[in-house]
């Protein structure tokens, strides 16, 4: 599914201090870029990398005080919904919409292969994570009824479909969002979850590093194409929390955010919500959380 892209980007970049009391500090960064970023990896407190549309990459070194751009040589109008860092210099970065491409530098950036390429007119993937620095998953939104799953257990060189063998049958009108490459989570123990939206929204899980999974229902805010799960967030493969809501009703704040702490057989709605749509939740140490969104 596709949002609503911005015409500049203004990131904000968090840091969290442990001193006798814990406090958050934001530092709001402004960039020139004609780019919306719906991709973020951070390797470490120094390196991170970003992802946007218009084929836009960027880079810290220094913990986000500076950042270096590159717009990808032959994939300028390339949206880049997602990135994976595994180093200072080598990372991946994934295309929505078809053509697919996953492209991979070594480089910090300077250069790019191609190592994935998907031509069928109804591809559009919406995210992807790693386990490790060998395997990971990408999933995208369904074809024939079947969510679109790849898989890779060489760090992204190479990537198998598996769809076929995963054999996810999505309801009409179900899929999921790539509004900022976390609608995909993996846990140790070869954990992982994926959200879906739109007509439906339910989470999948999988225990044995996406072989077979478990889908559950989730009572956030669904039926239109506009909302379900966004994002997820896990603490291990029980707990964790869901935001959405309706990109097109950005301040309607009923079931926008769920928690659960059995792998969302069941969920619970916190007594204060986060106040309207949200499009990414991160947690930050075991009892804070971050969300953000319109």
């Amino acid at each position: 599914m596709t949002a609503k892209g911005l015409l500049t980007f203004l990131m904000v970049v968090l840091w969290v201090e442990h001193a006798q009391a814990q406090h958050l500090m934001l530092h709001v960064l402004q960039e020139g870029r004609s780019t919306s970023i719906r991709g973020l990896s951070v390797l470490d407190d120094s390196v991170a990398w970003v992802s946007g549309n218009n084929g836009w990459v960027g880079r810290t070194t220094n913990g986000g005080k500076t950042w270096d751009w590159q717009q990808v040589a032959g994939h300028e109008t390339k949206d880049f919904r997602d990135i994976e860092v595994f180093s200072t210099d080598t990372a991946l970065v994934m295309s929505a919409g078809s053509p697919l491409v996953i492209l991979r530098t070594t480089d910090g950036g300077q250069s790019w292969c191609a190592v994935h390429r998907d031509e069928r007119p109804a591809i559009f993937v919406d995210g992807m994570d790693f386990w490790d620095d060998r395997r990971g998953l990408a999933y995208g939104d369904p074809i024939d009824g079947l969510l679109q799953l790849l898989a890779t257990e060489d760090g992204g060189r190479t990537w198998h479909d598996i769809s076929q063998r995963a054999g996810i049958r999505l309801a009409d009108g179900e899929a999921g969002f790539a509004a900022s490459g976390t609608g995909i989570r993996t846990l140790p123990g070869g954990h992982a979850f994926i959200a879906t939206g739109g007509l439906r929204s339910r989470l999948l899980h999988t225990t044995d590093y996406g072989h077979t999974w478990v889908v559950e229902d989730c009572p956030i805010i669904q039926g239109t194409a506009s909302t379900g799960i966004f994002s997820i967030a896990f603490q291990d493969g029980c707990s964790g929390v869901a935001v959405g809501g309706d990109y097109q009703r950005d301040t309607y704040a009923e079931n926008a955010v769920f928690v659960t702490t059995d792998s969302g057989t069941t969920w619970r709605r916190p007594t204060k919500g986060t106040g309207g749509y949200r499009s990414a939740v991160e947690y930050v140490g075991d009892r804070h959380l971050v969300a953000t969104g319109t």
